[in-house]
């Protein structure tokens, strides 16, 4: 069973260089020794039979449910059991998780996540809905309402969250609570003390975005 890292077509389109060296960590301590840039939603032929290391919460999903005959593993359920990953230290900084809807069953990386920010001295505040209650980010809804309605479910989403700082695990989210008010944190790059920035956060323009390198990244014949 061969060891592969996706880092999942959000992050290599938000950070690449950030892709580059968890992979370079994950080749290091764990024994990966391939990266698959193949999307999720593609069908990859190398998630067959081996055992796959995602950060997306989405690809974290999709393997679990539609590709039987390998494993895969969420990136934050090894860090927060790792001792070899240098994790900063944000001194007492105190913010919320909005958790991903994709891992909404998955409470391995709810506990994950958090074990990981308490790692980096981050005192979580919990919102009133979190964990398998979690109130989507609002990107969920892109395409299927108004924009106007969309913008609107982003901001109740910010409006329900107890901390103007919100740590998220999905690309996706970032630019849906930035849209809605808050100051969120990318869990990447809280990992690497890289600020988090939205960059493109109109929510049309962003999916057009992502699903043109989704397209182009299908399987090889």
């Amino acid at each position: 069973m061969k060891r592969i890292f996706t880092p999942g077509c959000a992050l290599i389109l938000y950070k690449n260089h950030l892709a580059e060296k968890l992979l370079s960590y994950l080749a290091r301590g764990h024994g990966v020794t391939e990266r698959l840039f193949v999307c999720c939603r593609h069908t990859p032929r190398a998630a067959a039979g081996n055992l796959v290391f995602n950060v997306c919460p989405g690809c974290d999903r999709r393997y679990r449910q539609n590709y039987p005959g390998g494993r895969t593993l969420s990136l934050w359920e090894v860090l927060a059991e790792s001792d070899d990953f240098p994790l900063p230290n944000y001194h007492g900084t105190r913010m919320t998780v909005s958790d991903a809807c994709p891992a909404r069953h998955r409470p391995g990386i709810h506990d994950a996540v958090r074990k990981l920010a308490a790692r980096m001295n981050i005192e979580v505040i919990e919102p009133l809905e979190t964990r398998e209650k979690s109130v989507c980010c609002g990107d969920s809804y892109v395409g299927g309402m108004p924009p106007e309605e969309v913008l609107r479910r982003m901001k109740d989403r910010v409006a329900s969250l107890p901390m103007e700082e919100v740590i998220v695990y999905c690309v996706s989210c970032i630019k849906a609570l930035r849209n809605g008010g808050a100051k969120p944190r990318y869990l990447v790059d809280l990992l690497f003390a890289e600020e988090t920035l939205p960059g493109i956060t109109d929510p049309i323009s962003w999916h057009e975005e992502l699903a043109g390198f989704v397209a182009a990244h299908k399987e090889e014949s």
